[in-house]
């Protein structure tokens, strides 16, 4: 006779963590609002206890980091890195419960992604709470939770990269104030190994399959940056061609780590050795190079007709490239304050001015300067109303500038303009590219607008008064 072995007991761990534990909306109701609760009560006692604020409602409904960092008032990082790590339980929660809230009322488990999207997460889990349960039969996406299946040991993965993305990447900026090497290069490496591993570990989904997965994994880490507020839309871009080939090259490891079933005691002790090594990175001794970025345009003009307008110009009216646009700075103006070395030329950009005290004055053929003071080097795009993350003050550095006008004997001149910086962002030979393309950008609006008005005759004048 055979014996009859009970069904396995779901205990309330399973029913919050589990994918297999079904999620009726009663419980999916009350769990939401009590988790809520708690996730509140963490969150505004450990604001109240570091800044003395206590953390409105509203205020712990923004999904936007720079709330937090406001509300801590900008002095306790690693409180705002505490906040962030107790998130991500909530977030697991949140998704898994929401996967398996979907499938019992008869979506696909796909529709509950859109609990990550901030703004959508409150509509979604309000929708969900508020289906009832669909027949078994008519509850297909069911299947697709199995713990074997393709979207749980993706949904795993992707989880266990971002989650190792957000946690690194607040700790080297906000902790350490370190952009380096191991934040662009090794992170992205042990995100695609993570990813890849976990969606392989039940069984080889071949290589196509887990570059997708590591890929996702980069892209899914950089939005998540975007949309809590960490970093803007600009910088995330620009990180994503180096990040993407390092995480498929991670995931080509992992994939062969599940493969082979070893190696995974040094890939662990790898991966808890990220923050280590970040912070040795961090506390090494460095020197920056100074980098020269020249460019020059020929003008149909005399250089004593050139040199009004170089030591101060009129309002541009060339409208930006589209990278301007959307927030890098770009100048608008330069107006000077006496004449002579001494004299202070301040050139306005978009995000501010640059102070530039004049070293050398010699017409009609140099100016020189440094730079006293700048501004960001742009406005990150973000969704939010105000995003300022650290490398946006001093890790790109304008150390001085100059203009040599060369006459060229036939009523022309050519005009050389040059800056000097130094830029705290590694790899550099990557960031570089991206830098020099910039100043080179920026020296080709003034160029040009010089050209425009020296051709046309126009001579700027000075700005009358003293120095602001």
């Amino acid at each position: 006779m055979p014996i009859a072995v009970d069904p396995p007991t779901e205990t309330l761990a399973s029913r919050l963590f589990g994918l297999s534990a079904p999620v009726p909306r009663g419980f999916y109701l009350r769990a939401g609002l009590g988790l809520a609760a708690l996730k509140y009560g963490l969150d505004a006692g450990l604001v109240k206890q570091v800044s003395g604020h206590t953390m409105s409602p509203l205020e712990y409904l923004s999904p936007a980091l720079t709330t937090r960092s406001e509300l801590l008032q900008g002095d306790a990082s690693w409180a705002l890195v505490v906040l962030v790590l107790m998130s991500l339980p909530f977030m697991w929660i949140g998704l898994s419960m929401s996967l398996r809230r979907a499938a019992d009322a008869g979506l696909s488990p796909v529709i509950a992604l859109l609990f990550l999207v901030p703004g959508l997460n409150y509509l979604t889990m309000i929708v969900l709470a508020a289906l009832p349960s669909a027949p078994p039969a008519e509850a297909p996406g069911t299947a697709l939770l199995h713990p074997q299946s393709r979207l749980v040991a993706a949904l795993l993965g992707l989880a266990a990269g971002v989650s190792l993305a957000l946690a690194i990447t607040l700790f080297s900026t906000l902790v350490l104030g370190q952009y380096g090497l191991m934040l662009f290069f090794i992170t992205p490496v042990m995100v695609g190994v993570c990813s890849a591993w976990l969606y392989n570990r039940a069984g080889d989904r071949g290589g196509r399959e887990t570059a997708v997965v590591a890929l996702l994994a980069v892209s899914l880490a950089g939005l998540s940056l975007l949309l809590l507020a960490i970093e803007g839309a600009i910088c995330v871009l620009m990180t994503i061609p180096l990040a993407a080939p390092m995480g498929m090259i991670g995931g080509v490891f992992g994939r062969e780590l599940a493969r082979r079933r070893s190696g995974l005691v040094s890939a662990a002790l790898a991966l808890a050795a990220l923050p280590v090594l970040t912070a040795i990175e961090a506390g090494l001794p460095q020197q920056l190079p100074l980098r020269e970025v020249r460019s020059s345009v020929v003008i149909e003009a005399p250089p004593a007709a050139v040199w009004p307008n170089v030591v101060g110009f009129a309002e541009l009216d060339l409208p930006p490239t589209w990278l301007y646009a959307a927030g890098v700075a770009t100048p608008i103006r330069a107006r000077i304050f006496g004449a002579g070395v001494g004299a202070v030329r301040h050139c306005e950009f978009t995000t501010g001015a640059f102070v530039e005290p004049i070293t050398a004055w010699e017409p009609p053929t140099r100016l020189a300067f440094d730079v006293a003071s700048q501004p960001p080097p742009m406005h990150e795009w973000s969704p939010y109303r105000h995003v300022h993350p650290p490398h946006l003050d001093g890790y790109l550095r304008s150390r001085r500038g100059e203009f040599r006008l060369v006459d060229l004997g036939d009523g022309r001149t050519r005009l050389e303009g040059s800056t000097w910086y130094t830029l705290d962002l590694a790899p550099a030979a990557y960031w570089t590219l991206w830098s020099d393309a910039l100043i080179h950008g920026i020296h080709a609006r003034v160029l040009t607008h010089v050209k425009a008005l020296s051709e046309i005759g126009h001579l700027s004048a000075p700005a009358p008064g003293r120095e602001p």
